[in-house]
């Protein structure tokens, strides 16, 4: 059985970039919750940042989600694919 490590606390650089992901989730959720007037491009950007530090299963999901209609809207995003079907 090996030995627990000891309880580090948090460092000063670690509660500022804690701090500094929060501010960044809560700018991210005021985007998604005006996505109307917002470029898709910006809209895009507060997906990501909720898909990688969203703070439940339910909000990574639903910027999952809303990148894939944002791809399915702007269809030039993509590779194009050739004639036989191919990309």
């Amino acid at each position: 059985m090996s030995i627990p490590l000891p309880f580090r606390k948090p460092s000063a650089r670690d509660r500022a970039r804690q701090d500094w992901i929060e501010e960044r989730r809560r700018e991210a959720r005021m985007v998604i919750a005006d996505v109307a007037h917002h470029s898709d491009y910006l809209v895009r950007l507060a997906c990501n940042v909720l898909v990688q530090h969203g703070e439940t299963n339910q909000e990574r999901r639903d910027a999952q989600i809303l990148l894939v209609v944002l791809d399915a809207k702007t269809p030039g995003r993509l590779p194009a694919s050739d004639r036989e079907g191919r990309s």
